[in-house]
């Protein structure tokens, strides 16, 4: 199994928005495309960030690394395109992917 692992640090100020958007809008859309059969968010409590940010990690799992790198080749640039313009600014985020071993 393959988990593609999204770690966002989130700006206060959107963090409502932002977690309500994932939940309604962009996981769906991401489950939407098939390449991807469960997923699991975090919160990020210890370590605590910098006031006025909190840290939220994603893993979206898929079956094989031929998945995901379909994935990421036919649908991550029109996904991300649309979340880097909705939070331009108030997110910052780092991507892994990792294979359960």
């Amino acid at each position: 199994m393959i988990v593609y692992s999204i770690t966002t640090i989130v700006k206060k100020e959107v963090e409502n928005e932002w977690l309500n958007w994932m939940k309604e809008t962009h996981i769906p859309a991401i489950l939407k495309t098939g390449y991807f059969n469960n997923y699991k968010m975090f919160k990020v409590r210890i370590p605590t960030n910098m006031e006025g940010e909190t840290t939220y990690i994603m893993h979206y799992e898929c079956e094989s690394l031929d998945a995901y790198l379909t994935y990421a080749e036919r649908e991550s640039p029109r996904l991300q395109a649309i979340y880097a313009a909705k939070f331009v600014g108030k997110v910052t985020t780092a991507r892994t992917v990792m294979e359960n071993i």
